[in-house]
């Protein structure tokens, strides 16, 4: 009988079952996502959780729980150009205080997700999920349906975030200005580019003063009419 056995022991040792934990959760931290059973999954979902949130705290005593919990060890990535792996600058247990965290400083927990794949394992046919640690993302309740329900979730969002804006009366008749306020740069710019055109004004007239040269030649006129009046003189001749 398992009397508040709560435990899972999968066939296993404790001493077993304690290094496979710390060995997934490792895993877990330096990959941010791991493949395996769902009994494991919701095993080490519980384990995982609670170590980032004595890593939020950030204190030395917090450092050492961490460390007597989930043994430390390097993180070796794989070079494509050498063709071998390196060891990076941080360790699992740094990447957890420093990286991890961090992420999760305004979350009350919930910092696991577990994603159900339609695959089973190869020999005992075990369903099969992917545990990842959840980006730092705005929730999206509320956006996926069309009921009333998910319309409701969606106000509380936008109300709680403050990105809500009540639309401002227009009186009737009259059509809401979209135009920027005058006293900003752009629009003392524009008033400016505006404006200069009017005072090149003179520029345009002055042909009109230059208007008397082009007369000049009106003036002139009685001198060609001057044949016109000696006429009478000839005349008086052929009387003689």
């Amino acid at each position: 009988m398992r009397h508040r056995q709560a435990t899972k022991h999968f066939n296993r040792t404790s001493k077993h079952r304690t290094a496979m934990r710390r060995n997934m959760a490792a895993a877990l931290i330096q990959h941010g996502s791991i493949r395996t059973t769902e009994a494991k999954a919701k095993y080490l979902r519980r384990f995982v959780e609670k170590l980032i949130t004595v890593a939020k705290k950030g204190t030395l005593h917090a450092r050492r729980q961490i460390l007597s919990r989930l043994q430390d060890r390097d993180i070796y990535t794989y070079d494509k150009k050498t063709e071998d792996y390196e060891v990076e600058e941080q360790t699992v247990v740094q990447k957890l205080f420093d990286v991890i965290a961090p992420r999760y400083a305004d979350r009350p927990g919930g910092y696991t997700r577990i994603i159900h794949l339609a695959e089973r394992r190869i020999g005992d046919a075990g369903k099969q999920v992917i545990l990842q640690l959840i980006e730092d993302e705005p929730s999206r309740a509320g956006t996926g349906g069309d009921n009333k329900r998910s319309a409701r979730a969606a106000k509380r969002i936008k109300a709680a975030e403050g990105i809500e804006e009540k639309p401002k009366k227009v009186p009737d008749g009259e059509e809401p200005d979209e135009e920027a306020p005058a006293d900003t740069p752009e629009a003392v710019e524009e008033n400016q580019t505006e404006e200069t055109p009017a005072e090149e004004a003179p520029a345009e007239e002055a042909p009109a003063e230059e208007a008397p040269a082009e007369e000049a030649p009106a003036e002139e006129a009685p001198a060609e009419e001057a044949p016109a009046e000696e006429a009478p003189a000839e005349e008086e001749k052929d009387e003689n």
